[in-house]
């Protein structure tokens, strides 16, 4: 093997790897978790999470409750807000540049063996478990990229299963109905091994019932939040999130108690979900209908009678119209602009999308702007519309670098 990359070559060449796009499918991920050493050592539990909403909210209160009850914890999400390395984290520490350089060198050596060339997902979540593995997690909690049935995630043997609520989203692979939608999420369902679940339309309900019945799956739905605790992530759909979070930790045998349960919840970090970044700015990565919704509900809420200063982006193939609709009514003016994305829609297709009756809207070049305009009104400036947007909102108010991607 060559020099080890430097990080920023390294990130380089893993970034690269998503102009081979996006294949579902479990056998190449399994072939580089065995090529690369990263399945989990034996003993160590795996919580896995899908879902449309939540899921990455739910892997955080996991997480966080988890190592305050003691647990040594790796989780992976995606994608990142700011920089990389969010995705792959121990005990809530990012994993350090110089490994995550050493490591992908190893990883590139191994991947260019490969045919067809791993993607560029299934490279994250090997190098995440190969980390995973040498820390010693007790614990990882892994959420899907999209789906769940092929997902490089479900190559990873799942100790429960975690199913957050289902809405439309990426239909072009996963489906045009909640059921169908639904049957790609409850593929991560392992024979004889629990799941838990959000509460579900009536047939999202029946086809995961279903799913379980075959694979002799004990299946619970949750069908109260959680109340009587102090939660650092804001919103009455948290209270759910968590009640999921702990009946997951509960099935995988994590022991908890109260004290464990109050510390965690109050201490979940999980930036760019209804978070008040400064005092009237307000970051949230709502990205589709229910996403919407949800961040339109907690909005009415903690700014009652206030209308926002809306920064909206999207990328093409989101429910643009869809997302617009619930969140043009809460804003006094909206300030259009591009996401720096690959998939970025342009403001001249975000402003065709815009609900007959929304406030009036103005086209800006860059987020920069488009905030600096926001500003100058006297309302509340709400950031929303995507992840990417919102990873570009922090990076520029945190002086923080972003790392643009497109998965």
């Amino acid at each position: 093997m060559g020099l080890t990359m430097r990080y920023r070559e390294a990130i380089n060449w893993l970034f690269s790897t998503q102009m081979f796009g996006i294949k579902l499918g479990l056998d190449g991920p399994r072939l580089l978790l065995r090529e690369f050493l990263a399945y989990p050592a034996h003993g160590v539990k795996v919580i896995h999470v899908a879902g449309t909403n939540g899921k990455g909210s739910t892997c955080a209160m996991i997480d966080s409750i988890a190592r305050a009850c003691g647990q040594r914890c790796g989780l992976f999400t995606s994608p990142h807000l700011i920089d990389y390395r969010e995705r792959i984290q121990v005990n809530g520490d990012q994993i350090p540049e110089e490994t995550c350089a050493a490591m992908l060198t190893e990883l590139r050596a191994v991947c260019e063996r490969m045919d067809p060339h791993p993607k560029f997902f299934e490279i994250s979540l090997v190098l995440a478990m190969r980390w995973f593995r040498l820390r010693e997690c007790e614990l990882i909690v892994l959420e899907t990229g999209m789906g769940g049935r092929l997902d490089a995630t479900t190559a990873v043997p799942a100790d429960v299963c975690v199913i957050t609520p289902i809405g439309l989203d990426h239909m072009q692979w996963l489906g045009n109905s909640l059921e169908e939608i639904a049957l790609e999420k409850a593929g991560i369902f392992v024979r004889g091994k629990p799941a838990i679940s959000a509460p579900q339309t009536a047939g999202v309900t029946h086809v995961l019932e279903q799913e379980a019945n075959e694979k002799r799956v004990p299946l619970e739905f949750i069908d109260e939040p959680l109340l009587g605790y102090s939660l650092a992530l804001v919103g009455e759909h948290q209270t759910w999130n968590a009640a999921v979070a702990i009946a997951a930790l509960h099935r995988a045998g994590i022991p908890l108690n109260s004290d464990c349960v109050r510390y965690g919840l109050g201490h979940v970090n999980w930036p760019g979900r209804f978070e008040v970044i400064r005092p009237g700015v307000v970051l949230d990565g709502a990205h589709n209908p229910q996403s919407a919704a949800v961040l339109a509900a907690t909005w009415q809420t903690c700014f009652p009678g206030k209308k926002a200063a809306l920064v909206f982006s999207a990328v093409s193939g989101k429910d643009i119209a869809g997302i617009l609709a619930i969140l043009a009514p809460l804003a006094s003016r909206i300030f259009l602009c591009p996401v720096d994305s690959p998939r970025a829609a342009t403001v001249a297709e975000l402003a065709e999308h815009l609900p007959p009756d929304a406030p009036p809207h103005q086209a800006c070049d860059t987020f920069a702007s488009a905030f600096a305009a926001a500003l100058a009104h006297a309302d509340p400036v709400l950031v929303a519309g995507s992840l990417f947007l919102v990873g570009e909102a922090r990076a520029y108010l945190t002086d923080g670098k972003f790392q643009p991607s497109a998965q």
